[in-house]
């Protein structure tokens, strides 16, 4: 009986001991960010980026955008032209785009990095802590994915209208 219970003890501070780090270490994938982001100085400045623009707006390299711009293009949101005067515009209507349809169109990144262990499932540590993870991440998921999609690419640029109306800032708001 004490060894179960040091066995016990002893997984419920290594569970919480590899939560602290987990969170630590965590990475976040911030491509919806990035994307919304471009969407929306295409929408403002009504004119073709190239990838190399693009890339450069987001610290990051080409062939990285062309990928991630290959999902928007195929769900009839941007179309890309080629040679001078080409790159990516917006047109797709942006009242009706929703950030759910975006997300969805580049991939659909993981909303939570968080996960479960499942090395000693007869743990009964490690099963009350996955049944309440599992609960509360499919709960914060639910009302996530619910938010994207009440929300349009037309909202946003209405509230950074909004921003740069207060500011004083020029509507096409440039990186340059």
């Amino acid at each position: 009986m004490p060894f179960i219970l040091i066995c016990n003890f002893s997984c419920y501070i290594l569970y919480i001991l590899l939560i602290a780090l987990f969170f630590v270490l965590m990475r976040t994938d911030n491509k919806l960010s990035r994307i919304l982001h471009v969407l929306l100085h295409m929408a403002r400045q009504n004119r073709s980026f190239t990838s190399e623009e693009i890339a450069k707006m987001l610290s990051t390299n080409p062939v990285v955008i062309r990928r991630t711009m290959t999902g928007l293009k195929q769900a009839n949101f941007v179309q890309s032209e080629k040679g001078p005067g080409g790159g990516w515009h917006l047109i797709g209507d942006i009242e009706k785009i929703t950030l759910l349809d975006i997300y969805k169109a580049v991939g659909e990144p993981t909303i939570f990095a968080i996960g479960n262990e499942r090395k000693n499932p007869e743990c009964a540590v490690e099963q009350v802590v996955n049944a309440a993870l599992d609960t509360s991440i499919q709960a914060a998921q639910a009302i996530l994915i619910q938010r994207l999609k009440e929300t349009t690419l037309a909202d946003l640029a209405r509230s950074f209208d909004q921003i740069c109306i207060e500011k004083g800032w020029d509507l096409k708001h440039s990186h340059e």
